[in-house]
């Protein structure tokens, strides 16, 4: 990226700064402030941008300045470690009442007829606590605890049962919120703009980011946003799978999927009474490292009682059947490459072998290809300026009660071979993606068919992989496309790493519309209903290869954001074997990236064809501040090409379109010329293979011109 681009990006996220303050004054705070302060500390982030955003939520250096030194006293102060806890007993006991941040936990004592609390990190256990206190905030019964700013006092003398008291409690949440105000506060933004703004408020930074890698992101937060939605994630290590369960909001709950039981998920017995577990408090609950440990069973009574919920909203435990709306999500690490995966198992591989099983991996409404989201480097954090965690928890919380399911007829009927389970995925992903995007329902046709082809494909990936793990679905094969209700286009959907790895899918996957078939360099690639997919193979007795003719076709392509396995060879080669001039037009050769580009398409052409005689014509637009340096960059290029038999030239002129044209009549339309990849590291394996860059979102039409 050049310099001018650097400058540009910096000052639009400026003006978006400036909009978010405007819009949101009291409410945000910078993002990396909660880094400087917690250092350590095993505080979750939504705890400290709460202290932030009473001190910080401004964007004057010097207040800002003054309000961390403020944050740091409390934490300081208030907070307590657990090294220090018989100190803090100790200041409690002579002050006679100290206040302190700790996270608290609640159980009803039957014996005695009162609740009690119990301190993480200060160590007090079977305090009293107030019955208003907990009515006020049931998830302190949860089990898990709840952070809290609690005032403990301390009574003296003699004869004292119970010598600590709860004199104040607070939960680190905020209490209300005014949706209709955030809702409304959307129109001052652009649908970039605000996509940047939410990652932001996640903490992360836009600029590293490409639109697809902002909706995976996205997708995190859909559990948070829609009720009992069942979310699945897997990638490798490092990728920020679990940050958002564990440190973005107080309405959910991170734990390890090894110490889930299902008495502690659902309801468990203390003698007649039943007492709810985790779902039945919690907005989320996430299963962190849900993978294959050894040595490690899964209770058969948890999956059934699992399938039961992630199907039916419910379950049976203790005497009766139990309503909640929690979401289930499950996270962990892929053990292998998307590549081997495809070729050798599937895509739910590394979860626990109990859990491969059709029954329950039907009901995953989404499957979030976490493998797309590169590790988190330091320059991967947000330094600008984003909601304040607590206040963007509590509005999520909030728009879980508006249900937009029923809005997807109004864009989209897919095909009837979907079952009642895949349609319900569909319109539930489609619900909280437009919540999180478009809250005040304002989008374009084209908007809302991004997020319809995002929701089918997290559907779709689930589908895909049920085939491989359970033979019986492939007695209904699900056709995964639909009629747009505003212009009658059938839309095939297909997943990014089928698209991406055609090559490598083994022939025992069912084809058709359900996967995709095997692909070589030299077969042509089709625009079926919006989608480049591969040629279909013809049917052989014979199983020795044989080369086959495929005549040159007029015809669309259209590739995806992200989309590997592309390359000039792929596109280009045979549509320009046989021309002896090649005009290459595009007013974007300036920067160095551009002409590598350039030189990448030059050099194809050497390897796969005679280039003796070859004429090959440069039409590009000047740029008065680079002109020298590009004519010196090609004027070395047309140098080289004399050694290798083309007569390369170029000229200048002011021009938009882009386009390579043949003498033999071939006119090959690109919208995005030759720069068709993503930024990519010179130090990576795609800076080598191009079969292996992430390409740009773009469109490539075929034409012939008989008359050239």
């Amino acid at each position: 990226m050049n310099k001018f681009s650097v400058l540009v990006i910096k000052f639009f996220d400026m003006m978006l700064q400036q909009k978010i303050m405007n819009a949101f004054i009291g409410k945000v705070v910078r993002k990396d402030l909660a880094f400087l302060v917690k250092g350590g500390l095993p505080v979750p982030t939504y705890v400290l941008e709460y202290l932030l955003g009473q001190y910080c939520a401004c964007d004057d250096e010097a207040a800002i300045e003054e309000g961390l030194a403020k944050v740091r006293q409390v934490i300081q102060n208030n907070y307590v470690h657990r090294a220090d806890s018989e100190a803090i007993k100790g200041k409690i006991r002579e002050q006679g009442r100290h206040r302190i941040i700790d996270k608290v936990t609640v159980t009803l004592n039957e014996k005695a007829d009162e609740y009690q609390a119990h301190f993480a990190n200060l160590g007090l256990t079977s305090v009293p606590i107030g019955t208003q206190y907990v009515t006020d905030n049931p998830k302190l019964l949860s089990g898990n605890g709840v952070w809290c700013i609690v005032t403990i006092g301390y009574i003296s003398g003699e004869d004292i049962k119970v010598r600590w008291e709860i004199q104040t409690l607070k939960p680190v949440q905020i209490s209300n919120v005014d949706v209709q105000d955030y809702i409304d506060k959307r129109k001052n933004f652009t649908t970039e703009e605000w996509l940047d703004f939410i990652m932001h408020t996640v903490g992360l930074n836009p600029e590293a980011l490409n639109r697809r890698e902002k909706f995976i992101t996205l997708a995190r937060l859909l559990p948070h946003v829609e009720n009992n939605f069942n979310f699945m994630e897997l990638g490798p290590k490092g990728t920020g799978k679990s940050h958002v369960f564990q440190e973005l909001s107080p309405y959910g709950v991170l734990v390890s999927g090894g110490d889930v039981t299902s008495p502690r998920l659902f309801v468990r017995m203390s003698g007649n009474k039943e007492i709810l577990g985790l779902v039945g408090y919690w907005d989320v609950v996430a299963w962190d490292e849900f993978e294959q440990q050894k040595g490690r069973a899964v209770d058969a009574v948890l999956i059934d009682t699992m399938q039961n919920y992630l199907a039916n909203k419910s379950f049976n435990r203790g005497k009766g059947t139990h309503e909640a709306s929690a979401s289930m999500c499950f996270v962990g690490n892929t053990k292998h490459t998307i590549p081997y995966m495809l070729k050798n198992s599937h895509l739910f591989e590394s979860i626990p072998t109990s859990f491969i099983k059709g029954a329950f991996l039907d009901r995953i409404h989404l499957y979030n290809p976490g493998w797309e989201i590169k590790m988190l480097k330091k320059d991967s954090f947000s330094k600008g300026y984003g909601l304040i965690t607590d206040y963007i928890a509590a509005i999520l919380h909030n728009l879980r009660n508006k249900d937009l399911t029923a809005l997807l007829k109004d864009y989209a009927k897919f095909d009837g071979s979907l079952s009642e389970r895949d349609h319900l995925a569909i319109r539930k992903t489609f619900s909280g993606m437009v919540k999180l995007i478009y809250p005040d329902g304002n989008m374009t046709d084209e908007e809302a068919f991004e997020l319809i082809d995002f929701a089918a494909e997290g559907r779709k990936r689930v589908k895909d992989q049920l085939y491989i793990v359970d033979e019986t679905f492939k007695a209904e094969l699900a056709k995964f496309k639909y009629v747009r209700e505003k212009d009658g286009l059938e839309i095939n959907v297909e997943t990014l790493e089928k698209v991406s790895n055609a090559l490598i899918i083994p022939e025992n996957i069912p084809q058709g519309n359900t996967a995709t078939s095997k692909m070589n360099d030299s077969d042509v690639m089709l625009l079926q209903d919006g989608v480049a997919t591969p040629r279909q193979e013809e049917p052989s007795s014979e199983r020795q290869p044989r080369k086959r003719f495929i005549p040159l076709q007029e015809k669309n392509l259209f590739f995806r954001l992200g989309q590997t396995g592309v390359t000039y060879q792929s596109l280009f080669a045979d549509y320009l074997k046989d021309a002896t001039e090649i005009t290459i037009e595009d007013p974007y050769i300036r920067a160095s990236w551009q002409v590598k580009n350039l030189m990448e398409f030059l050099t194809m052409l050497i390897d796969t064809r005679d280039v003796d005689d070859l004429k090959v014509h440069l039409v590009t637009s000047e740029d008065e501040d680079k002109i020298p340096d590009l004519i010196d960059k090609l004027d070395d290029i047309k140098d080289d090409m004399i050694g290798y038999g083309i007569e390369f030239d170029y000229k200048f002129r002011e021009f938009h379109d882009r386009c390579i044209k043949t003498d033999n009549g071939w006119v090959i339309s690109m919208g995005r010329g030759l720069d068709i990849y993503e930024k990519y590291s010179p130090y990576s394996v795609a800076a080598a293979r191009p079969d292996k860059r992430k390409c740009k979102e773009f469109m490539v039409t075929f034409t012939k011109d008989n008359q050239g």
